[in-house]
C-alpha cells in the first residue's frame, strides 16, 4: 500500500491542543501558544507515524455555512458569539490570537492548506477524499462527523479518530465503523451519516428524531439500507418492518428529515482551493521566516520537531 494522503481537520485538532496543553505555554511577549505548539507537534507526529507522503491542513472558510443555516436555523446557533455581532464563532479569548500564528507557521514550513469559500473544513475533507483516485486517504480528526467519509474504493479512506487523545487513537475504515455502530459494512460511511440524521447531535444544534437514539437509528438504517429507503417505507402501507412507534416518530419529524441530510452530509462538490502542492516538503518553504516565527513565538521545540519529521520523511 502506498503512503497516504493525510487530511487534517485543523480546527478540531488545534481546539484539542488548546484544551490539552496548559496556557502557561507562552511566547516571550506572554501570548499563549499552547494550541500552536500542540498543533505543530501533531503534524510532526502524523508525518512520521502515519507515513504521510501528502498532507493537507483543511480549514473552515465559514464555520456555519449559509446553506446549512438556511436549511436548519438551529445549526450551531448556540455557538454564535453574541458579543461579536457578526455571526462569528465563540472561541476562547486566548485561542483566537493563536490561529494566525498557526497559519503563518504552516505557510513558512510549506505545509499545504485548503479551504472552500462558504464551506466548512468538513466539506473540504469530504470533497478531497471523494476526488482522490491515487493514494489511500487518512483523515485525522477529533470529530465523529467525519466517519461518514470512509470507503473501500476507488482508494480506501479511513479516519484516525483522536477524540480521546493521540495515545488512544482509533483507525476506522468501513469494517471497523460497521462493527462499532452495527452498520452495513458495504455502505458504512453513508450509513453513518444517515444514522446521524436520525440520532441528531445537540452539539451541532441537530435535534434528531424524538425517541430514536443511536442504537435504534443504526438498526433502522441497517434494516432498510438507507435513510431514503426508510422514509419511503413510512408512507408504504405494505411495509411491516416499521413499528408503529417508529413510524409515528418519523412522521412527526417530517420537516426536520427533509432538510437534515443537507446539514449532516459533507458537500462533495465544495470548490476546494489548495494554496500549494500537497506533497510533504523535504525542507521548509521559507526557512528564514520559519526561524523568525520560532523565536518570536517561543516555538523552540515544536518547529524543529516538525522540520525534522519533514526531513526524515524525505529520506
Amino acid at each position: 500500500m502506498s503512503s497516504p494522503l493525510v487530511l487534517l481537520d485543523s480546527a478540531s485538532l488545534y481546539f484539542r491542543s488548546y484544551y490539552a496543553l496548559p496556557d502557561s505555554m507562552t511566547a516571550p511577549d506572554g501570548t499563549p501558544v499552547n494550541a500552536v505548539r500542540g498543533f505543530v507537534d501533531t503534524i510532526a507526529r502524523v508525518i512520521i507515524e502515519r507515513d504521510a507522503s501528502r498532507l493537507v491542513a483543511c480549514l473552515d472558510a465559514d464555520w456555519r455555512p449559509a446553506f446549512r443555516v438556511a436549511a436548519l436555523p438551529s445549526y450551531k446557533a448556540h455557538r454564535v458569539d453574541d458579543g461579536a455581532n457578526d455571526g462569528s464563532e465563540e472561541v476562547p479569548d486566548t485561542l483566537t490570537p493563536q490561529i494566525p500564528i498557526i497559519l503563518d507557521v504552516l505557510d513558512a514550513a510549506g505545509i499545504c492548506t485548503a479551504e472552500a469559500d462558504g464551506y466548512e473544513a468538513d466539506d473540504v475533507i469530504g470533497a478531497l477524499a471523494h476526488r482522490e483516485k491515487v493514494s489511500p486517504v487518512e483523515v485525522v480528526t477529533g470529530d465523529r462527523d467525519m466517519f461518514q467519509v470512509v470507503r473501500f474504493e476507488p482508494t480506501p479512506v479511513k479516519v484516525v479518530y483522536v477524540g480521546r487523545g493521540w495515545n488512544k487513537a482509533e483507525v476506522l475504515g468501513p469494517e471497523e465503523l460497521a462493527v462499532k455502530y452495527s452498520l452495513p459494512v458495504e455502505s458504512a460511511g453513508s450509513a453513518y451519516a444517515d444514522m446521524s440524521v436520525l440520532r441528531g447531535d445537540p452539539s451541532d444544534g441537530l435535534p434528531g428524531v424524538a425517541g430514536i437514539g443511536e442504537k435504534t437509528a443504526a438498526k433502522l438504517i441497517t434494516d432498510f439500507g438507507s435513510l431514503d429507503a426508510l422514509l419511503a417505507a413510512v408512507t408504504d402501507p405494505r411495509d411491516r418492518k416499521l413499528t408503529t412507534r417508529a413510524r409515528n416518530s418519523l412522521i412527526a419529524a417530517e420537516s426536520y428529515l427533509a432538510v437534515a441530510p443537507t446539514v449532516v452530509r459533507t458537500a462533495l462538490d465544495a470548490p476546494v482551493v489548495l494554496d500549494r502542492d500537497d506533497a510533504v516538503p523535504a525542507a521548509p518553504a521559507d526557512p528564514d521566516r520559519l526561524r523568525e516565527l520560532t523565536q518570536r513565538w517561543g516555538l523552540g521545540s515544536s518547529v524543529p520537531r516538525l522540520v525534522n519529521a519533514m526531513e526524515r520523511r524525505a529520506h
